[in-house]
């Protein structure tokens, strides 16, 4: 009987990606997600809740997970262990943590748990998301997007890139202990992108340059926390002499190269018009 592949966060940027990507391939696919109607074997729950993952697991031997910043469970991860045999983590760009080391994210927290399971287990380490620059939406409808250091380069990550990774990795073998760094194909300054994007919109969008402080307080009360704020301006800053980094991963898993931040931004110009 053909096994099934359970995908968590269904209705996500990334999750409703690999959905497609899966039903390409052919996999026999399942929906987990707090309202998956209208999704394939669609199967409600919450990770927050994690006896609510067991009907889902019913007959899966792969997992897609993805962690949607709540506290972490144990037991998501020792549910998955019982049941499937692999799964396919979307982590961050972190660093592997010891054992007896606190972890610093909650993504290495999670993939310390796997690592201890018997599951044949593979990490996506994904650079920021392309699909973090909507949050620039209203500046850039008013033509203006001040932010401060604008000559941090990014390496921004179209969101199908990692959907179509995640489903190679899925779908075929010799992926157990991969630890994955995914990015895009360049690193481009901050400033070029928002240009970018008000050429494929067809408005000229300037970048002012605002003072790292006044980001600060800005950030911290948007984000409801001033210590993640600050790590941000941290890593916006240190871009600014050492671009963010660039690998081939993609290429070389999927035999194509990642997809630049124009094509992302062509494919997403309605959300900034």
């Amino acid at each position: 009987m053909r096994k099934t592949i359970l995908v968590t966060g269904a209705t996500g940027r990334v999750g409703g990606q690999v959905l497609a990507a899966l039903s390409d391939t052919g996999a026999a696919v399942r929906a987990f997600a707090r309202d998956p109607r209208g999704l394939p074997g669609g199967v409600a729950g919450d990770l927050s809740h994690p006896d609510t993952l067991v009907p889902a697991l019913a007959g899966v031997d792969r997992v897609f997970l993805v962690w949607p910043g709540i506290p972490v469970e144990p037991r998501v991860v020792e549910l998955i262990a019982e049941h499937a045999r692999q799964v396919v983590y979307l982590s961050a760009d972190v660093p592997d943590l010891a054992d007896g080391e606190p972890p610093s994210s909650f993504h290495q927290e999670i993939e310390r748990q796997l690592r201890g399971t018997g599951l044949d287990w593979t990490f996506l380490r994904a650079i920021d998301f392309a699909a973090n620059t909507l949050a620039w939406a209203p500046q850039i409808r008013r033509g203006v997007v001040e932010l401060p250091y604008g000559q941090a380069s990014r390496s921004l990550l179209h969101e199908r890139d990692i959907a179509e990774v995640a489903a190679h990795v899925l779908t075929t073998t010799g992926h157990h202990g991969g630890k994955y760094v995914l990015t895009g194909p360049e690193s481009v300054p901050q400033a070029e992108l928002v240009r970018t994007i008000g050429e494929v919109v067809g408005r000229e969008v300037r970048w002012r340059e605002l003072a790292p402080e006044i980001a600060l307080e800005r950030f911290t009360e948007i984000w409801g926390d001033r210590a993640f704020a600050e790590a941000r301006l941290a890593a916006w800053r240190s871009f600014v002499e050492i671009p963010e980094r660039v690998t081939g991963t993609v290429a070389r898993l999927l035999g194509k190269p990642a997809r630049t931040f124009r094509t992302w931004a062509t494919e997403h110009a309605a959300a900034f018009r």
